[in-house]
């Protein structure tokens, strides 16, 4: 007998109870039944030990009036329950009080005789609060044997409540052991390091602790289920009659993906038609496969086989072998594929990688992925111009300087930069002559001087005296004849028709000028070329007679075709990078063309795939960097 039984023989001693009453209550309590008989069996008793004629258990309705749990005699013997009526007030009170009421039957009535029952109403806690009440209909001698038989009946009013927690513990342990037995198989599975050893090992467990006369487990291969394992079987073959019949039932929960049992309900959402034809076989046999899931996807089957007087009834067992299926599944699946041959798993892997690839989650980046594939092989194959980009200056084809002859100083300027000037006709400006024409005649003079020296030693017949006096006279002479020229190039005339492109040397008249110093650049603005400065990366791609468009700083609108001429074979370094000078010839002439002026060349190099286009340069960076 359990405390809560004690309890309640203690208080039926203090309330004069017989110990026969103790002995029914005590072995009411010790059954165990479901709460909704255990209460028809305890509102029984207490009519037994209370004497009481009939008795039901009330509960306040949801909108209005009373529902009725149960009663005492069974509703088929109990007759008319119209006194129950009668009680309603009473119940009311003992609701809302929260504790037992005792009443004239008559006291509910309005008028009439007096009723020679009485009504006592005993509350049923619910932890801190009252869900129902027993109301019982007694019928005494006076008014002690009424208060012996209130008594009696509160004394009992707590074995519901204790019969509930005992079911409760029961339960949890029931579910605790379970879970221990569960653990326990998990154990057994995960001590072994191969996969059948470990399938064996779990079809052994759950064919020992369930008396069952078959276990099987099948793992999904491809698109069928294969038989992996049996229970106490140590080797098997697949073409064996009552293994392929396994697999179709194996196959048979798969397809549906959900636990069939045979015999089945009549009211079964499934179908067990292979299940049946392997019980009449094996004859007959109780059948439960229940598929093996991991991460929510079925990848194997577990089936039972055992005797028909012990079918798959009990809800808690299936619960059982989830949760150990559940629980294993992680480990076979693991060891399924660790056991398989290199390709097998290769080829397992890729699978799987190519059904998350195709199948139906994550839309979003699949899509966004394929867009980029389809693009990227459009990109490869899909051709377009390849242009090589170059920066370029105009320069004048016919440009010619105009120097100092001599050292001087600048007298006259006549020319300006823009200035157009004629070729032999315009005077640019003039030099300072006052010092060669000083020099001139004191040539002149030492020049007279020598011919009267020659004359007088021909008179004197002194041949070799005038011999040498007309050398020098001769050499005086040329040295005029050189200072005429110099006076005569101090005119500074424009050597071309074209324009003056040298800078404005107006404010600089007076200033000396040394001998080769120009003083003036005329070019021909007609006829410019394209002079570009093409990086070394992009100069092996460049050859003569490439064709391309320039477009200039002042007029980006305007393209201009040219043809690739000459290839400077030396670089150059301009703003810290090597280039190499590639001269162009222009394919047309314009008005706003002038020398000097800059902009950006593009030349065609053929034609590449617009993915080569966009990554060449980085493909060639990284050949240069990781030497490849």
């Amino acid at each position: 007998m359990d405390g809560a039984t004690e309890s309640i023989t203690a208080r039926k001693r203090h309330s004069g109870s017989a110990p026969g009453h103790e002995t029914a209550l005590a072995a009411l309590f010790a059954r165990d039944m479901p709460p909704e008989r255990f209460l028809a069996e305890l509102l029984a008793t207490q009519c037994r030990l209370s004497g009481a004629k009939t008795a039901v258990v009330l509960r306040a309705g949801e909108t209005e009036g009373l529902e009725v749990l149960a009663t005492c005699p069974p509703l088929q013997a109990a007759g008319s329950l119209n006194w129950v009526r009668k009680a309603e007030k009473a119940f009311r009170r003992s609701m809302r009080q929260g504790r037992s009421v005792v009443a004239l039957e008559g006291d509910a009535a309005s008028g009439g005789s007096p009723s020679p029952y009485h009504l006592i109403v005993i509350p049923i806690h619910d932890q801190s609060r009252v869900r129902a009440a027993a109301v019982f209909r007694v019928r005494a001698r006076d008014r002690q044997q009424l208060l012996l038989i209130h008594a009696r009946l509160e004394s009992t009013a707590l074995l519901l409540s204790h019969h509930e927690l005992r079911l409760s513990m029961k339960m949890q342990q029931d579910a605790t052991s379970r879970l221990r037995r569960v653990f326990e198989v998990l154990d057994a599975v995960n001590q072994t390091d191969r996969f059948l050893g470990a399938a064996m090992t779990l079809c052994n467990e759950i064919a020992t602790r369930l008396g069952c006369r078959r276990v099987s487990l099948g793992c999904l291969k491809g698109r069928h289920v294969e038989v992996q394992a049996m229970s106490h079987t140590d080797a098997f073959s697949r073409r064996m009659q009552a293994v392929r019949a396994i697999e179709a039932v194996m196959e048979e929960c798969l397809d549906q993906d959900v636990e069939v049992i045979h015999p089945a309900a009549e009211t079964a959402p499934y179908a067990c038609r292979e299940a049946a034809r392997l019980s009449e076989r094996q004859g007959p046999v109780s059948i439960l496969s229940l598929p093996l899931r991991r991460e929510g996807c079925a990848t194997a089957v577990m089936t039972l086989e055992r005797s028909p007087d012990k079918p798959f009834t009990l809800l808690e067992e299936i619960e059982t072998l989830r949760l150990t299926g559940d629980l294993c599944t992680p480990r076979l699946v693991d060891l399924y594929d660790h056991d398989r041959w290199f390709g097998a798993r290769l080829a397992a892997e890729a699978g799987k990688r190519l059904g998350s690839i195709l199948g139906p989650e994550h839309t979003g980046v699949k899509l966004a992925a394929g867009l980029i594939f389809v693009a990227l092989v459009l990109l490869a194959t899909l051709n377009g111009d390849y242009r090589i980009n170059a920066p370029f200056t105009f320069k004048a084809r016919h440009q010619q300087a105009v120097v100092a002859p001599f050292e001087s100083f600048s007298k006259e300027i006549f020319a300006e930069p823009g200035d157009y000037v004629d070729g032999g006709e315009t005077l640019l400006g003039r030099l300072e002559t006052a010092e060669l024409r000083l020099k001139r005649a004191a040539l002149m003079a030492e020049r007279l001087n020598y011919r009267k020296q020659m004359a007088a030693a021909m008179r004197d017949r002194e041949t070799a005296e005038a011999q040498i006096a007309q050398a020098q006279g001769d050499k005086i002479a040329a040295q005029i004849r050189l200072i005429d020229r110099q006076i005569a190039q101090a005119e500074l005339m424009a050597p071309i028709s074209g324009w003056v492109v040298s800078e404005d040397l107006k404010q600089q008249i007076g200033a000396p000028v040394e001998t080769g110093d120009i003083l003036f650049e005329i070019a021909r603005v007609d006829d410019l070329r394209a002079e570009l400065y093409v990086p070394e990366s992009a100069i092996a791609r460049v050859m003569p007679a490439q064709t391309g468009e320039l477009a200039s700083v002042g007029r980006p609108d305007q393209k201009v075709g040219f043809v690739v001429e000459r290839i400077n074979p030396i670089a150059e370094v301009i703003d810290n990078q090597n280039v190499f000078r590639v001269r162009a010839r222009l394919d047309e002439h314009r008005e706003w063309m002038r020398p000097g002026m800059e902009g950006e060349a593009k030349i065609d190099a053929g034609r590449k795939s617009y993915l080569w286009i966009a990554t060449h340069r980085l493909v060639d960076w990284l050949r240069l960097k990781l030497w490849i």
